[in-house]
């Protein structure tokens, strides 16, 4: 009985609900599948082995996907290459770009917010250093 009068006060007059998404959370994973690709909201895992992958990397981010890009499989030179372009494409898109690991960067478009960050131990053990001097 009172699941009729809250149906009622957020239908539309046609027994459709207001505002739920009931369908989205039922639909099978093919379905959720198909509608993440449209809204541009996948999370991109990517090893390149050469500079010439980062633009696979820079057209997930136009298409307002997040890719993780590890790092461990280049030389040095490479990353450092590949983490330039990087930087330039999510500047121009207006995302980010995080460091979570030794090698690995979490690298996100502007439809999506990265809350928190993921301290290196290096970086705690140098500041342990500093803080040990201080005192």
């Amino acid at each position: 009985m009172a699941l009729d009068k809250l149906k009622k006060l957020f239908s539309d007059g046609e027994d459709n609900l207001v505002g739920t998404e009931d369908e989205y959370y039922n639909s099978s994973e093919e379905e959720a599948l198909k509608e993440a690709d449209k809204m541009g909201n996948k999370m991109i895992l990517m090893e390149p082995r050469a500079y010439s992958e980062s633009q696979q990397i820079a057209d997930h981010l136009k298409n307002r996907n997040s890719v993780v890009v590890n790092l461990k499989r280049v030389t040095s030179a490479q990353a450092k290459r590949i983490i330039d372009f990087l930087s330039g494409c999510i500047y121009s898109i207006g995302g980010k770009m995080q460091k979570i690991g030794i090698g690995i960067y979490l690298c996100t478009p502007k439809n999506v917010n990265i809350q928190g960050k993921i301290s290196d131990e290096s970086e705690k053990e140098k500041n342990d250093d500093d803080m040990e001097n201080e005192w």
